[in-house]
């Protein structure tokens, strides 16, 4: 892989990064009602579903899931269900519970799990490690140093995104002192995450 090869891949996964999608719209949400600590543990949770998928396509299944139409669509509804669940549980989130919970947020490891199923419920890393990450191999280099390389670049700016992304919806969360604009932060969470989840459906797999 020649240096040319490894900065349009980086370039190529900053703007990916930077369109606001399910992982985007999770985190942003996250950072809203709770803050930046647990914008910090969502990043990570993605990043860990991530990790999975880039050992998968390392192993050469990342081929086989989008081969499948049946897993593809699968994972798709999944993700797009959990979405809209998440998104609904926050519209209809009560004032004196929302109250409650802004006292005693989500434990880091409950938001991480969310993420990582956020992520791994979204088809478009499907997309992206199994069809999108072999083309910038070079076949004739050493393949697993290169596999290496570029999943390190990917998470590496992904992280630095979803962290500018969660730092952001931190500093919005100051203005919620009154339990009103608290309240209006949890719809539009809810209402991202029920957009991630409709944006989600849309997804095809090419043919």
């Amino acid at each position: 892989m020649t240096f040319e090869t490894w900065i349009a891949f980086a370039a190529l996964e900053t703007m990916l990064c930077l369109v606001p999608g399910p992982a985007v719209l999770f985190v942003l949400g996250q950072g809203l009602v709770q803050g930046p600590r647990s914008a910090v543990a969502a990043s990570v949770g993605i990043l860990s579903a991530n990790a999975g998928y880039f050992a998968i396509s390392a192993t050469g299944l990342g081929a086989l899931l989008l081969a499948s139409y049946g897993v593809f669509f699968a994972i798709k509804w999944l993700g797009v269900a959990y979405l809209i669940w998440l998104g609904l549980r926050a519209l209809f989130t009560r004032p004196e519970a929302l109250t409650v919970e802004r006292g005693e947020p989500d434990s880091a490891c409950r938001v991480l799990r969310r993420g990582f199923l956020v992520q791994a419920a979204n088809p478009k890393s499907i997309l992206f490690f199994g069809a999108l990450l072999p083309q910038f191999i070079d076949p004739a280099g050493d393949v697993v140093a290169q596999m290496l390389i570029l999943g390190v670049t990917s998470v590496v700016v992904e992280f630095v995104v979803l962290a500018l992304y969660g730092g952001l919806a931190g500093r919005l969360r100051l203005f919620a002192t009154r339990p009103a604009v608290a309240l209006w932060f949890e719809r539009v969470a809810g209402g991202m995450l029920i957009a991630a989840g409709l944006g989600m459906a849309a997804i095809r797999r090419a043919d």
